[in-house]
């Protein structure tokens, strides 16, 4: 994996857009990136994490406020990385979920996280070319090219402040948690936690296999009585049980047959006593049944007389019921004629004949009228439909005003809209040169407000010069002046020394014409230095005095000509109209898609408005054809119908009355037919009556009468002379039967000897029963019982030995039982890792301190009997002892913990099998070494970014900034951080 380019926008303290070209960075393979406390160095870490995984490291990554405080409203949080993985280069844009104020209104919204990742290369042939857009499917995604979790990529790639350091003195239980995130071994401890809870499942089997044995061991206890005792024999205390329940059974059996014998010998004896008994009570109760019915036999006659008059009064009263219902049909018959010739209004006594005349002729009058009724309805169906039809026409009339008003005005909304769409694109368009315009005059507006104090900065700029070169000239001549006088002095000097006839010492010449003479204050040398030296000075603060006027005129010259004839107040002014235009411009842009939806709504409607009044027009000249022709029919029907009605309301009504007419006559007719009827029936009952009671032997009907009984005293009677026929003959039938002759009603038989000897053997034979039905129910439930106990017995074995197999196997999984180094699965494959990592931690630590620490990884058990295997100790070659990485220095800590952090990181980096590392980060730490250190530590990077690495420092260490030539410095503001690229 390498980065190339890295952007955030409105992230940590960034408020404003800043790149880090990562390829410039790490054109030498080691950069640093420095800068002041709280400027954000650590921030451009977490934003490439962010960009990757979509989280930053540490606590930073619980807070969630990745959003700068002090961006504007309109500016979103975004980070873009662009990076190369597996071959692949691509762009991974990631914003995070944060509150920004609402657009319209008050209050604030919240704007959901985003994710893209776009192919820069070309798409693998997996992925669909255009990208990715889903936040889960970037992450999938980047994990899998990178081969590496998140946890894994914070401890492999970008080594943290401190971590390592509190990794190298943690104890075993918070190591074994960061490495089993790094090394992602919960695979292990599931295979752990499967073996327990396969363990439990099994010991609960086992156990429940247990108590079905336990619990048919105490149930054959409970059904046959004899103690389990824990030193028997389990096998042989069965068998035991089941051969004396076989004992017991037969010899009860033995026993109910015996008892069974007696019980029935002595009810055979009681049997034959009473059956004598019996005979004996038959006769004395028939001879009694016998005396009883002679003595009532007067009573039995009486009964028997009453009875047959009874039955001879029955047809006398069937011809008494006859007439009575003839007479009351008969007044029936009469009081319906009276209410029938009254409803008529008639008299009652109008001849038949002429009320079947004047029915016939309502009727035939009513079915002249029977066809005009269907037209008569079908009159009031039409007048309906045509009301219908005049409000449908209404309506339809009212919508096409409607129609037609909204097509008349729909062209000029249409223009409208396409206006408003052709603003809104020609405001996109122009809104990017209006921000460039803005800016362009913005910057202009700061210069006009430069300006002034340019001006003033020249002004004084310009007076300086002149004072000094007023000084400096004034040093020079007074420079000249020293040196005339000087030279001067120097002739008078030379002249002291000159001697007739000897060489001038300056021209040669042995003649003096005119020898210097000696002038007043003569100058010495020290004052013409002086005066030199003075004067130098005064040329070199002229001339820093000048080229300050120059800087000074061209920087007013420059915003002179950068202004042109634009001031300030122009400036501002302009700069407030752009600010409103790009506002108006904006708004009008982002309205786009709303407006080009309208205008093809409206576009759309002129279609849907034609075919709306085509079809309307065609319903409505369909109704107003219909609307004609009913008019038309319902005037011409209407005449026919008048002149059938007559009075009534309608034709059904006078047909209906005719027809009620006639009803009621023929009603007249049917009743006056039926009272005559009924009169000649009533006579002819009377004389039936009479001759009833004289065939039945009465004197008169009355008597007859007299002679009536209910059903049931009738029934009474009968049965009561039915019932003592019935006794008396079955008395004399068994006295008359060979069962009872010889028989002596007087003779006494006694029952009490042979009944208690019946009972008490056939209580006894019960009893044998009971004892012999339970014995066999007893053998029957040990049979079952112990077939079921030998089952149990032979499934609970082999769970038994599989349950102690699988029992020391979950507890050498877990560290215990025959585990010797006490060490679970999952510890012994992370002090594997351990290992690994002390070994490739140790080949840099060597080095770094110059051959003196190594680290020694143990597998001994803790303290007080804690797990083991995950101890890290310090050898150190100068005593030849194993330390205590506790017991180390600050610096020597440092080196101990980026040895460890390096060598973790190849080690997850190899395990991981993902893409080649090449940029790797290291936040801070370097400030506790000496500059010896430093250096072997700093060959160690090297060694980092050999092979095309790029290795990234955070330090705020001044000698790092010497020693490293390509840095990165993070700028604090008020205005938030910015970043500059240092060579």
């Amino acid at each position: 994996m390498r980065l190339h380019r890295l952007e955030v926008t409105a992230f940590g303290p960034y408020r404003e857009h800043q790149v880090v070209d990562f390829d410039q960075l790490g054109a030498d393979g080691l950069f640093l990136l420095h800068g002041d406390t709280g400027a954000g160095k650590t921030t451009l870490l977490d934003a490439v994490a962010f960009a990757l995984y979509g989280s930053v490291p540490g606590a930073r990554g619980q807070v969630k406020r990745l959003r700068c405080d002090t961006a504007d409203d309109g500016v979103p949080t975004k980070v873009v990385l662009e990076l190369t993985v597996q071959g692949q280069r691509l762009r991974l844009e990631r914003s995070p979920e944060y509150e920004r104020p609402k657009k319209r209104g008050d209050g604030y919204t919240t704007e959901q996280a985003k994710a893209s990742l776009s192919w820069i290369d070309g798409a693998p042939t997996e992925y669909p070319p255009e990208g990715l857009t889903r936040i889960d499917e970037v992450a999938r995604t980047v994990q899998r090219l990178l081969g590496m979790t998140v946890e894994q990529f914070f401890q492999v790639v970008m080594l943290p402040q401190g971590e390592f350091a509190k990794f190298l003195r943690s104890d075993t239980s918070e190591r074994e948690k960061l490495l089993e995130r790094l090394f992602g071994t919960q695979r292990f401890g599931d295979v752990e936690r499967w073996f327990v809870e396969r363990r439990r499942e099994r010991g609960r089997a086992v156990e429940a296999q247990s108590q079905q044995v336990r619990e048919l061991i105490a149930r054959v206890s409970q059904v046959s009585g004899a103690v389990h005792e824990s030193d028997v024999d389990d096998q042989n205390w069965l068998e035991d049980i089941e051969k004396g329940a076989v004992r017991e059974l037969e010899g009860a059996q033995a026993e109910q047959s015996r008892l069974r014998r007696e019980r029935e010998s002595a009810e055979s004896a009681l049997a034959e006593r009473r059956q004598l008994a019996d005979k004996v009570r038959r006769v004395r109760q028939a001879n009694a049944t016998l005396a009883e019915i002679g003595e009532k036999s007067a009573e039995h006659e009486a009964w028997r007389a009453e009875r047959d008059a009874a039955h001879r009064a029955v047809p006398v009263l069937a011809a008494h019921r006859a007439v009575r219902r003839a007479e009351q049909e008969q007044e029936k018959a009469a009081a319906e004629v009276v209410a029938a010739a009254a409803r008529c209004e008639l008299d009652a006594d109008t001849p038949v004949a002429e009320l079947r005349s004047l029915a016939g002729a309502k009727r035939e009058e009513a079915g002249a009228l029977a066809h005009l009724v269907p037209e008569a309805q079908q009159q009031e169906t039409d007048r309906r439909r045509a009301t219908e039809l005049a409000e449908q026409i209404a309506r339809d009339e009212q919508r096409e005003a409607k129609l037609l008003e909204q097509q008349a005005m729909l062209p000029a909304r249409i223009a409208t809209a396409r206006e408003q769409v052709e603003e809104a694109k020609h405001a996109e368009l122009r809104l990017e040169g209006v921000q460039s315009k803005g800016t362009e005059v913005a910057a202009l507006l700061s210069a006009a407000r430069d300006l002034p104090a340019a001006q003033q900065e020249l002004t004084t700029a310009t007076a300086s010069a002149q004072r000094a070169v007023d000084v400096h000239q004034q040093a020079r001549d007074l420079l000249q002046d020293l040196r005339a006088r000087r030279l001067a002095g120097m002739a008078a000097e030379l002249a002291t020394r000159l001697a007739p006839g000897e060489p001038c010492p300056v021209c040669g010449s042995a003649e003096h014409p005119e020898p210097g003479k000696p002038i007043d204050d003569p100058v010495r040398a020290e004052d013409e230095e002086k005066a030199q030296h003075d004067e130098q000075q005064a040329h070199a603060r002229r001339e820093k005095a000048a080229v300050e006027a120059q800087r000074a005129q061209q920087k007013v010259d420059g915003l002179v000509e950068r202004l042109g004839e634009r001031t300030e107040p122009e400036l501002a002014a302009e700069l407030e109209r752009l600010r409103a235009e790009r506002a108006s411009l904006r708004s009008a842009a982002e309205q786009l898609p709303q407006r080009t939806a309208g205008l093809a709504e409206l576009e759309a409607s002129t279609e849907r408005l034609t075919e709306q009044l085509s079809q309307l027009r065609t319903g409505l000249a369909a109704a107003r054809s219909e609307h004609t022709a009913l008019l038309s029919t319902v005037e011409e029907r209407e005449s026919r119908l008048r002149e059938a009605r007559g009075d009534f309301p309608g034709i059904a009504d006078r047909r209906t009355h005719l027809l009620d007419v006639a009803a009621r006559l023929e009603q007249l007719v049917a009743a006056r037919t039926t009272r005559d009827d009924a009169e000649r029936r009533l006579a002819e009952h009377r004389e039936a009556l009479r001759e009833a009671a004289t065939g039945a032997g009465f004197d008169d009907p009355a008597a007859a009468l007299a002679a009536e009984r209910s059903e049931e005293r009738i029934t009474q009677l009968t049965e009561a002379l039915a019932e003592v026929e019935e006794r008396a003959a079955g008395a004399r039938a068994a006295l008359a039967s060979a069962e009872l002759a010889g028989v002596d009603g007087a003779a006494e038989v006694g029952l009490g000897e042979a009944t208690e000897a019946a009972t008490v053997a056939r209580e006894a034979a019960e009893r044998a029963a009971a004892l012999a039905h339970r014995a066999e129910q007893r053998q029957r439930d040990l049979a079952e019982l112990a077939e079921r106990l030998r089952g149990a017995w032979a499934e609970l074995g082999p769970a038994l030995a599989e349950h102690a197999e699988l029992e020391a196997l979950a507890d050498v999984v877990n560290g215990r039982g025959q585990n010797a180094r006490k060490m679970s699965l999952r510890a012994y494959v992370l002090a594997a890792r351990l290992e690994e990592v002390a070994v490739a931690a140790t080949r840099r630590l060597q080095k770094m301190s110059g051959g003196r620490y190594s680290f020694v990884h143990s597998d001994a058990a803790g303290a007080r009997g804690t797990r083991g295997g995950l101890g890290l100790d310090v050898l150190d070659d100068y005593s030849g002892k194993v330390r205590p990485a506790k017991t180390l220095s600050g610096g020597e800590s440092f080196l101990a913990s980026l040895s460890l952090a390096l060598g973790l990181a190849d080690v997850v980096a190899a395990e991981t099998g993902g893409a080649l590392l090449d940029t790797l980060f290291i936040d801070e730490g370097f400030g506790t070494l000496d500059a010896d250190t430093l250096d072997l530590v700093m060959d160690t990077l090297d060694e980092l970014r050999a092979g095309g690495r790029v290795v990234g420092l955070v330090s705020h260490v001044e000698e790092m900034r010497q020693r490293i030539g390509v840095r990165l410095r993070v700028r604090k503001s008020r205005d938030g951080s910015t970043l500059e690229l240092q060579t």
